[in-house]
């Protein structure tokens, strides 16, 4: 009686599985095809998402050594803030990129 019971799981787990693998094929059918230029585009933008307020905070750090001088580098802790601001935007921006590749998921369960 057991093995019956373990059986009919199995069947029902199968078919749910195969179920979700059906929509899925549907909706990347029906889905917007994404270009290989749309990665490079995503690629660029996170290269000058970190590059750019990386080079800011260098040459806004080297001006404040310039003009004010401490102890301690301008340049250097400039330089480390624009690093991880700029990090801290790529990961933002490719976090909105996989939230927007991976939408069909949530939308399956509808």
């Amino acid at each position: 009686m057991s093995k019956n019971i373990e059986d009919k799981k199995r069947k029902k787990g199968f078919l749910d599985e195969v179920d979700s693998k059906e929509k899925q094929m549907l909706y990347a059918r029906n889905e917007e095809k994404r270009s290989e230029w749309r990665g490079f585009g995503t690629f660029g933008m996170v290269g000058w998402s970190v590059a750019v307020p990386t080079v800011l905070g260098a040459v806004f750090g080297v001006w404040l050594d310039r003009r004010y001088p401490q102890t301690f580098s301008w340049t250097l802790t400039l330089l480390l803030a624009g690093l991880f601001v700029g990090c801290a935007l790529a990961w933002q921006w490719i976090d909105k990129e996989n939230k927007s590749m991976h939408e069909h998921k949530n939308k399956k369960d509808e």
